[in-house]
């Protein structure tokens, strides 16, 4: 997938920001965890204290001692992991459990005010320091009173062990949540491009011809820019049929003079000037080729952008325009055309096409005319036939110049098939002539099918 994909920006950007929060979150979760344990630890810590505090007692030298079964395994322990020690300010004794071994628990050197509990860190047996809580009490009264400051400490390698188990069981449900919210923003930014697919999908038969605006039903999100395709779609459509009557007009507007101007060379050459003729119909076929071309090419720019033509319509159509002229009277029209059929040509140029062929099988062939079209591949072929005479082999290029009849009993001007020739050039396609199964003629195209 592309790096200018717009889902894989908005996927990144989400899993990028799903990450960092997660990543907070699980930050959050083990700091208010550790608070949590230290605060749950803490508690029995004071516990301890004032357990020890009741079972305290003194011998004659002040030297403070409690009963070991009063108290957890651990303080019996060396370095078992709960450690206590009580000092006797008063006769300046110090006892510790048996967990201590060789080892004392450092206070601060300050004197904590009597019953209040002081919280704080000390170095310890092991590598990860102790959390110590003490208090100072009083024990007695008058002479005999004693003052003892009383700690107990736990290894904090013990908290970091339940911190590290609370981390993994977060972390893998952190990962798992991450790769569902994952998967829902796959879903979420697939169902939001959605439109996107549904535009290029409505611009795709828009631009192959199966539709002449974008008509699906979509979010208002986009609505806006689907009316402004459609407008572009709109006001483009009426440049191009504007620059094609430009065109169009241009070119007839010099074949009105040129066609006079036939007249003339006509004219000199029943008069014997033979010389001026050819020079005035050199130059007089020169600018009709150039003009002829310029009709051409401006077909074939302009009709890139037309929608595909319905075949079958166009062709029923002519066909009911013919049926109306006395020449067509007991003719027959046959249509193989698919309803669906497009020929990917101007409108206006197929019906000159088709018009100029049928007109031609009315006048000139059989009282049968059958039109057909099909796709073959990247084209397709459009092919109209009659069960007349035919035309012969030899015959079939003179038929197709301007001008030329083979029938001067029918009424025509002989530049219908001219017409149509002219006319496929544009399309860089040619008229084909052939003889029918049933022994007319044939004339057939092709024309190159766009594709999305």
């Amino acid at each position: 997938m592309s790096r200018r994909s717009l889902k894989v920006r908005l996927l990144t950007i989400q899993a990028a920001a799903m990450v960092l929060a997660l990543g907070l979150t699980g930050l959050g979760l083990l700091t208010l965890f550790e608070r949590h344990v230290e605060r749950r630890v803490g508690a029995e810590l004071d516990q301890y204290i004032t357990r020890i505090a009741a079972g305290l007692s003194f011998d004659k030298s002040g030297m403070p001692g409690i009963g070991a079964e009063m108290l957890d395994p651990r303080f019996g322990r060396i370095y078992g992991g709960l450690y206590w020690q009580m000092i006797n300010e008063t006769a300046g004794k110090t006892a510790r459990s048996r967990s201590l071994w060789d080892r004392v628990l450092e206070l601060p050197a300050d004197k904590p005010a009597f019953n209040e509990v002081h919280a704080h860190d000390s170095p310890g047996p092991g590598p990860s320091g102790l959390l110590v809580h003490e208090r100072r009490l009083k024990f007695g009264k008058g002479p005999d009173q004693q003052v003892v400051r009383l700690a107990v400490a736990t290894d904090r390698a013990e908290l970091a062990k339940l911190t590290r188990a609370f981390a993994w069981d977060v972390g893998i449900a952190l990962t798992l949540l991450g790769a569902i919210l994952l998967m829902a923003a796959w879903a979420v930014v697939g169902l939001g491009l959605k439109p996107l697919a549904a535009i290029s999908s409505a611009i795709g038969a828009v631009r192959s011809g199966r539709a002449a605006r974008i008509e699906t039903e979509l979010p208002v999100e986009v609505q806006p820019l689907v009316g402004e395709v459609n407008s572009l779609l709109e006001m483009q459509e009426k440049e191009i049929a504007a620059a094609r009557s430009r065109a169009n007009n241009l070119a007839h507007g010099f074949k009105t003079p040129l066609t006079a101007l036939q007249s003339d060379i006509r004219r000199l050459r029943d008069k014997g000037q033979e010389a001026l003729a050819d020079d005035i119909e050199t130059v007089a076929k020169a600018m009709r080729r150039q003009i002829e071309r310029e009709l051409a090419s401006s077909r074939a720019r302009f009709a890139r952008h037309m929608a595909p033509a319905p075949t079958g319509e166009l062709a029923a159509g002519i066909a009911a325009t013919l049926q109306r002229v006395p020449a067509c009277a007991g003719k027959i029209f046959r249509f193989e055309i698919d309803a669906e059929h497009r020929s990917f040509a101007d409108k206006d140029d197929l019906a000159e096409i088709l018009g100029n062929l049928m007109e031609n099988a009315v006048m000139h062939g059989g009282d049968v005319i059958t039109v057909r079209a099909c796709d073959e591949g990247d084209f397709s072929r459009i092919e109209v036939e009659d069960n007349g005479s035919g035309i012969s082999r030899d015959l079939r290029r003179a038929v197709i110049q301007r001008g030329v009849r083979l029938d001067e009993g029918v009424p025509g001007s002989g530049i219908g098939l001219a017409i149509v020739h002219d006319v496929l050039a544009a399309y860089d396609s040619e008229l084909e002539l052939e003889t029918a199964a049933s022994g007319g003629l044939k004339a057939g195209f092709r024309l190159k099918r766009q594709t999305d």
